[in-house]
């Protein structure tokens, strides 16, 4: 059986982000730490070992596969800022062209610097994936 890899943590969110090398993506990271906490709602929380998490969902796929994720998040990583928002939202590929500079992956956002992006679009970006993930994957009681 698989064995989500990413799971949820007790290690500290402010302990993670003080190991960060570079001065800037530490600045960064709490600015960021502050933008997803406001816009999302949720408090930050590890996520495996690299991270910052906000908010989850259940998840499954029709092949069965299935697990838990962070609603959205962020990792200050040593080239890059990883951002993660929902896969499989096309309001997403909108609100991109009025974000900055930015590469996107499948389910990533990589930002060098917060100053090359526009905050708003970011806010707005939060909260879209998270309203996209909950009206995806409702909660099941």
């Amino acid at each position: 059986m698989y064995e989500q890899k990413t799971k949820p943590t007790d290690h500290s969110v402010i302990e993670f982000i003080e190991q960060v090398e570079s001065e800037k993506k530490k600045e960064d990271a709490y600015r960021l730490l502050d933008i997803f906490t406001e816009a999302s709602g949720y408090e930050p929380t590890m996520w495996g070992p690299s991270i910052i998490g906000f908010g989850s969902y259940h998840y499954k796929y029709p092949t069965g596969h299935e697990g838990d994720a962070p609603l959205v998040g962020f990792s200050p990583r040593k080239a890059k800022t990883s951002l993660y928002f929902a896969t499989g939202d096309t309001e997403r590929d909108e609100l991109l062209q009025q974000f900055g500079k930015h590469t996107a992956g499948k389910a990533c956002i990589y930002i060098n610097k917060l100053a090359d992006i526009d905050v708003k679009v970011l806010k707005k970006l939060i909260v879209q994936s998270i309203t996209f993930l909950q009206k995806t994957y409702p909660v099941q009681n």
